[in-house]
């Protein structure tokens, strides 16, 4: 598959959309903007709520007129009420696939994330053996109950409607780690546009579930199906390791002994992080 012509970028505005918006075009791709916040300095930006069926809607079929694919990375990225997870993360993604259909779209880049498997154990440091793409769900949070129901959505749209999609489970994407647990969980920006490139150009994807993280010494997760895509990630946080295990720079809820024993850390916690509308 050649680089696409034009990609939609939903979520443009947030963090991730932010690194992808500026790294995305060197890589050969034409990029369409959406959010539900008006896109900083992007005044051609489409501003739309994708659970909103009538304005929304119209949005967003205007933004796949002349697609060739779409990142999907539109939602609330931390937990919040199920009234919210609900609205923008499954409704929103709903409509998201049932737009994609009706446009005749063929792929997706759907942003997953790890925490749709954050109650799986980590394995023992000496095993050495990374987690497989195959764990089964096993949500830490109602955000990672909404990504596992992404995830099942584009595999139902793939063999009912022929929709190709590549569900990327997102470690941490910071311009560096910021905690010793993101040592194993790292996905630099350089690296997630390559990992985002390679999801839309690979042939004869599928459904395929892969782990997004650099090429980190700590890494906890399988990249094999990633790498298969034609990533090749360049970055490892070891070169920040030092700095962080001599801190010891956790927070109170990574201390928490969930938090040490669980794929998806601190979220697995009484009180995981959660999202605040600006």
């Amino acid at each position: 598959m050649t680089p696409s012509r034009t990609v939609l970028l939903t979520g443009a505005a947030g963090r991730i959309g932010t690194h992808l918006r500026t790294l995305l075009p060197a890589h050969g791709h034409r990029l369409r903007l959406l959010d539900v916040r008006p896109v900083p300095g992007e005044p051609e930006a489409i501003t739309a709520d994708l659970a909103d069926p009538g304005a929304g809607g119209d949005a967003l079929r205007k933004a796949l007129d002349g697609a060739d694919a779409v990142v999907h990375l539109a939602g609330i990225p931390l937990e919040a009420p199920f009234a919210d997870i609900l609205r923008a993360n499954i409704e929103g993604t709903y409509r998201l696939y049932e737009a994609v259909r009706e446009a005749g779209v063929r792929r997706v880049v759907l942003a997953s994330s790890n925490h749709a498997v954050g109650f799986t154990p980590l394995p023992p440091a000496e095993d050495g053996r990374p987690l497989p793409v195959e764990t089964p769900h096993r949500p830490d949070t109602l955000y990672g109950l909404s990504k596992c129901f992404g995830e099942d959505l584009a595999s139902l749209y793939r063999d009912r409607h022929g929709i190709e999609t590549v569900s990327l489970r997102i470690g941490a994407c910071f311009p560096e780690p910021t905690s010793v647990r993101m040592l194993s969980v790292w996905l630099s920006p350089g690296d997630c546009a390559r990992l985002v490139h390679a999801a839309l150009t690979a042939e004869g994807v599928g459904h395929t579930v892969a782990y997004g993280s650099s090429a980190n010494t700590r890494a906890w997760w399988d990249l094999s199906s990633a790498r298969a895509l034609g990533y090749e990630p360049r970055d490892d946080s070891e070169a920040y390791a030092a700095a962080l295990l001599a801190g010891e720079r956790r927070s109170p809820r990574e201390d928490h002994e969930l938090g040490r024993t669980f794929v998806g850390g601190e979220f697995c916690g009484a009180e995981p992080p959660r999202w605040h509308p600006d």
